[in-house]
């Protein structure tokens, strides 16, 4: 289960990495965000993977469950 969720979809663009940024640093190791997306979060999960290295790419996961709805989780290394 999440730790922390966070629903971006009324959050301005250039507003959405630093604040996922953040809520991910809060994490405890072992914790996952959830966020909710108006689209697939592909280039977060890239610039995760070069630049965060308490996030585990392996554990990864996205799912879109309705038209501009897409949720992911960013696992954080235990």
């Amino acid at each position: 289960m999440p730790a922390t969720k966070l629903d971006l979809r009324e959050t301005p663009p250039k507003e959405r990495h630093p604040k996922i940024h953040a809520a991910f640093e809060n994490l405890a190791a072992g914790e996952t965000l959830r966020i909710v997306n108006d689209h697939e979060p592909k280039p977060l999960f890239y610039e995760f993977q070069a630049e965060v290295p308490a996030f585990d790419a392996d554990g990864y996961d996205c799912e879109r469950v309705e038209k501009d709805k897409y949720v992911a989780d960013l696992p954080k290394h235990a």
